[in-house]
């Protein structure tokens, strides 16, 4: 009996080290499949370019075609509905394409990203040029803005998609999420400062003698044309930065993030468009997440497409709207830590009620009350913390919905770039939508091109695209 109890004790201390052998590989495994701060870092620095560009024609887009390039609210209409029609077109099929692509040496989705940035980046410049030429300008932006969405799609969704590729614990995509994040709300900020400051520091008074081509038959209405020289090479000079800054966030990813390659994938045949399709819209998760967040884009889209507007002639700040911008970013990026937080201590849906409702008392307030500068920061400074909600949720929860897809369906592979691209679509259908309405809206109301001020419609027009309009449709998704 003493020596069976002593081999039972030997072999349960052999037991016992192995285990705890076991333990200390499985943790050295861990940690090397982890991810580092920097590694982090370098991912998230990948998604700048897309806000960057994104803000800068957001919020810019409509009163540079109306007050510089001095197109037709029609026309300007025209390129920023078509524009965003063909570029949410785009997004499917880019998603697909990406999804057939080959392993290479750099990875899968690192080919796209890098031959789509020197295309990206020169149709970018071009759309911020006015041409020396008038019969064919609406055809110029309406080209190249069309081709900076392309290229900008072959680079966002492989880049979007990545999150997959970059490590397996579900952990570490949340916390590469809320850094990416954090930096893509800096993009946004590091855009509308840009942007609005270079742009306000060279917008000359509108003191000039009044234009007769612009005379209209209200007395009301300030017909004055603004000086355009210098604010059209201001608007290159920005557009020459951002480009600058894009190229070097493409590098800094390229060089600091290390793609892994998805072996399941190579032992199952491709999807085919058609099957990738319908195995996306089946997904009741998946259709959950973009039907919630829709309405929601929607609203906030026409808040930013308009926002400049109903600063520059509803409240009548004209130099100090680009501040205002740059105050709605920098809140949204110093609360993208909080809301990180916020979702892990209540949950995802609980941050997603209280971060999408948070900024409409303040928009109510804004748009009831006479126009202050004080309150109109204040109101910056709400509406940036909705913003930071709004950025960081719907891309935190997207991986949880891939992979519950993967968990139902084991032997389908490759299909996280259709997910990612399909989402992105919805996103810039709803960006589409709101511009159109926005542009049309303000040519029904009456809008001048090139006008130090406008009509008492246009004004009560911007208030209504900022306020009522999102008001309700943020609502919709509560």
């Amino acid at each position: 009996m003493a020596r069976g109890e002593g081999a039972e004790q030997y072999a349960a201390g052999l037991l016992s080290v192995k285990s705890m052998n076991a333990e200390i590989k499985e943790k050295k495994q861990r940690q090397r499949n982890g991810l580092t701060v920097w590694n982090k870092l370098f991912y998230a620095i990948g998604g700048a370019p897309y806000q960057l560009t994104g803000s800068a024609l957001g919020f810019f887009l409509q009163i540079y075609l109306l007050d510089v390039a001095l197109l037709d609210p029609f026309h300007a209409s025209l390129i920023l509905f078509v524009g965003r029609a063909w570029d949410a077109i785009t997004d499917p099929t880019v998603g697909f394409l990406v999804s057939r692509s080959r392993w290479t040496r750099i990875g899968r989705m690192m080919p796209w990203i890098l031959l789509s940035t020197p295309f990206a980046v020169l149709t970018y410049f071009l759309i911020w040029y006015v041409p020396p030429f008038e019969q064919g300008k609406v055809i110029w932006y309406l080209v190249f803005y069309c081709l900076f969405q392309s290229m900008q799609t072959c680079f966002h969704v492989p880049y979007s998609a990545l999150t997959m590729f970059i490590t397996k614990d579900q952990k570490e995509r949340d916390s590469a999420t809320a850094y990416r994040m954090m930096v893509e709300v800096l993009g946004n900020l590091l855009g509308i400062a840009i942007q609005g400051q270079i742009v306000g520091g060279a917008t000359s008074d509108c003191s000039s003698e009044p234009d007769v081509s612009l005379t209209t038959n209200s007395s009301q209405v300030n017909t004055t044309r603004i000086p355009l020289e210098d604010t059209k090479q201001a608007y290159m000079f920005a557009s020459g930065v951002i480009c600058a800054i894009y190229i070097l966030c493409a590098a800094v990813l390229f060089l600091g993030v290390k793609e892994h390659k998805d072996n399941g994938r190579e032992k199952s045949a491709p999807l085919t468009f058609q099957q990738g399709l319908c195995l996306v819209m089946k997904h009741g998760p998946y259709i959950k997440l973009v039907a919630s967040f829709l309405f929601t884009s929607l609203g906030f889209m026409l808040i930013e497409g308009n926002f400049a507007l109903f600063i520059t002639y509803a409240l009548g700040h004209r130099h100090d709207f680009q501040n205002i911008l740059l105050v709605i970013m920098l809140s949204g990026t110093l609360t993208i830590p909080f809301w990180q937080w916020f979702l892990t201590r209540f949950g995802k849906k609980t941050a997603v009620y209280i971060g999408n409702s948070w900024a409409l008392p303040f928009m109510i307030l804004v748009v009831c009350l006479k126009s202050n500068l004080v309150i109109s920061y204040l109101v910056s400074v709400a509406a940036g913390v909705s913003v930071a909600a709004s950025f960081l949720l719907p891309w935190s929860m997207l991986p949880d919905v891939v992979d519950d897809f993967k968990v139902k369906n084991p032997n389908v592979h490759g299909h996280e770039a259709i997910f990612y691209s399909f989402y992105v679509f919805f996103l810039k259908f709803a960006s589409g939508v709101s511009l159109g309405v926005s542009t049309f809206s303000l040519k029904f109301a009456g809008y001048v091109t090139g006008g130090c001020s406008q009509p008492e419609s246009v004004s009560l027009t911007l208030k209504m695209l900022v306020c009522p309009a999102p008001l309700v449709l943020i609502l919709l998704d509560c």
